[in-house]
């Protein structure tokens, strides 16, 4: 264990500084944790209060910090500061959907059955996008924010970022969509469906590969961020109990072969690929979080939250991981290099 620090209640989620000198975290109390890498100590932007905060995310130049959650305000502080500087009120809404615009600071998140654009430079929203067909369950930029996708009943809508006012394309789903997950060089998105099922699709043509057969609720996609022999990445799933791996075959009517990750555990609550390999981590409510060597070997187990884990997050360079417990607990763990 590199690092520990306890929320007074459920880590909701957590998140790296693509420079990796920061790491946020928030609670089910409301509360918002930062922690710098370089001082090694921690402090609370926000303390606990009546309403959940469910989502936060870095700008792709680490110089803010955004959260959402149940009472609808979106709150943005500067990194520099350590203040707030934007308040935006929603009443009657709740935000449990945001991600940053990956090189500008354009903020996207969730309200209701809409998508609001808000530009951190201008302190404007720029665009309102209607998903129409439900709340939004899921939200995802492409990796060179060239689209922003939302999920919801019936599928995926794709926007064009450059054209906001253009009819989204449509990835269409006969049940409902919930996370997205575009692979790192844009051209495949993969959503996991409520009916027990994934898609996978080409950003070219969006014809839907489907894969079923999984235990449970899907409640995570993971790319791997480099590719197999074919040239194309692996993809992770957490399906109820099980952590599957799919992997793109040499014969194209093949389509994606998998392997189930051998281990005795309960709930798979977050899945990630460490950077640069095909290193798999998974955090669970028995709290354990495994790490399966090139996505197929257990090699380690770690703990530290007793009452599960919640989710987790790689560092950029890959050289510590972060994990947030159901409890509260935060913990970071540090790659030991003089171990294999």
């Amino acid at each position: 264990m590199h690092w520990q620090d306890n929320l007074s209640d459920y880590v909701t989620a957590i998140s790296w500084s693509k420079q990796g000198n920061l790491l946020a975290a928030c609670s089910a109390a409301g509360e918002v944790l930062i922690w710098q890498d370089l001082e090694e100590q921690s402090f609370l932007l926000q303390s606990a209060g009546d309403t959940s905060t469910d989502c936060l995310n870095f700008s792709y130049d680490g110089q803010f910090l955004a959260a959402g959650g149940q009472d609808g305000v979106l709150r943005i502080w500067s990194m520099n500061s350590l203040k707030l500087v934007a308040e935006l009120e929603n009443p009657r809404r709740w935000i449990d959907q945001l991600a940053w615009h990956p090189s500008c600071n354009q903020v996207a998140f969730s309200l209701g059955k809409k998508v609001q654009i808000w530009d951190a430079e201008s302190r404007s929203a720029i665009a309102e996008l209607n998903f129409e067909n439900s709340s939004i369950f899921g939200m995802a930029w492409h990796p060179q924010g060239k689209h922003l996708a939302a999920s919801g009943s019936k599928g995926v809508k794709i926007w064009n970022a450059l054209r906001w006012e253009e009819v989204p394309r449509k990835l269409e789903i006969p049940s409902a969509s919930g996370a997205i997950a575009w692979s790192a060089d844009g051209q495949r998105i993969a959503v996991a469906n409520l009916d027990d099922n994934i898609a996978i699709a080409k950003l070219s043509d969006l014809k839907p590969g489907f894969m079923d057969g999984f235990p449970g609720k899907i409640r995570k996609l993971a790319w791997s961020d480099i590719n197999t022999e074919l040239g194309v990445p692996l993809l992770a799933v957490a399906s109820g109990n099980v952590v599957g791996v799919l992997e793109k075959q040499f014969d194209e009517s093949a389509g994606w072969d998998g392997w189930v990750l051998d281990s005795d555990l309960e709930i798979v609550q977050d899945i990630a690929f460490q950077p640069g390999t095909f290193h798999l981590a998974s955090a669970s409510d028995d709290g354990q979080v495994l790490l399966w060597y090139e996505a197929e070997q257990l090699t380690q187990l770690l703990t530290g939250a007793s009452g599960g884990f919640s989710c987790l997050a790689w560092h950029p360079q890959g050289d510590k991981l972060a994990a947030g417990g159901q409890g509260g607990e935060v913990l970071i763990w540090k790659r030991d290099d003089s171990e294999e």
